[in-house]
């Protein structure tokens, strides 16, 4: 078999770059040639993890098809999210937790759940192959959870994570994840040093939605002060990622990692939209959210609904 490259999305999360780590390592293990690699830098919540658990950050690549034919796209399965000429090569496996968007002319190993985390999903893999589980693979498997399900309070949880995380944290040598779990959070909520851009694309996916491009970013925080005290900075950032991109929307949840509230900030064509999906009036380009805290289960669906 040829040398493959696995990847998650563009501007990735903690749960992208470990999963192409996860399942490089897993499929070299099987007996593939898989090496994984990142579409963009990592964020300062991976970073606090990849040194807690001595792992060192893929390299970044742009394009795949100059190094190798076919690709394994974890953690995502829309185009949009993926590698820029994702249609110049053969995409041999996806391993997913989102929404389907998703078509191929050729067979395929794909599996996707609808669970809070894709590294979850990686997990049972290693168990399925009687794969022993290093404990830095377990510590990167644990943060992700963590991270995607906010300590396992995000309502994206299931059964599947609740078990998972003591089981890894033991394997990875972490006596309290809770208390870890706060403070990896909290290590990637410091919005204070980053740039409004960073803020708003750090964790940014696109969508296509009844035909609308919708842009929704995501920031994690300990004070939803610290995010809007620089709203004017952040809505003149956004004017312009709108109209560099042709975005139709855009929006920004910054949602509390304490409380697991959130809020929005919205621009673009279409607010209407925004209001009707989560019945609530915007006041200054904002909404209030309280108990929100999944991009996946609790914005796109119902956004979704409303523009398609």
């Amino acid at each position: 078999m040829s040398k493959e490259l696995v990847f998650g999305h563009k501007n990735p999360d903690t749960d992208a770059i470990s999963c192409a780590i996860e399942y490089a390592y897993l499929a070299n293990k099987l007996g593939d040639d898989v090496e994984a690699v990142a579409l963009g830098k990592t964020n300062n919540e991976t970073n606090y993890v990849l040194k807690r658990f001595n792992v060192k950050a893929p390299r970044v690549i742009t394009k795949a098809k100059p190094e190798v034919d076919s690709v394994v796209l974890v953690d995502h399965n829309e185009a949009i999210q993926s590698v820029s000429d994702i249609a110049d090569v053969t995409v041999s496996g996806v391993i997913d937790h989102h929404k389907i968007n998703f078509t191929s002319a050729q067979p395929l190993f794909y599996r996707a759940e609808p669970i809070g985390c894709c590294s979850t999903i990686i997990y049972k893999m290693y168990l399925e192959n009687n794969i022993e589980i290093p404990s830095n693979i377990a510590g990167l498997m644990l943060s992700s959870i963590i991270s995607d399900t906010l300590l396992l309070k995000s309502p994206t949880t299931t059964d599947d994570e609740r078990n998972a995380v003591p089981a890894l944290a033991k394997i990875a040598g972490v006596s309290d994840y809770e208390a870890y779990g706060v403070e990896m959070l909290k290590a990637g909520s410091d919005v204070d040093s980053r740039t409004a851009e960073d803020i708003l694309e750090g964790d940014a996916k696109s969508f296509d939605m009844g035909g609308k491009s919708v842009r929704i970013g995501q920031v994690n925080t300990v004070d939803l002060d610290d995010v809007f005290k620089r709203q004017d900075e952040l809505e003149n950032t956004m004017k312009s990622l709108i109209k560099k991109n042709s975005y139709d929307l855009f929006l920004l949840l910054a949602t509390d990692v304490l409380t697991s509230d959130s809020e929005l900030l919205v621009l673009g064509e279409g607010t209407e939209a925004v209001e009707t999906a989560f019945n609530h009036k915007l006041s200054n380009n904002r909404m209030t959210l309280p108990g929100v805290v999944s991009r996946k289960k609790q914005v796109v669906p119902p956004l979704t609904k409303v523009l398609s």
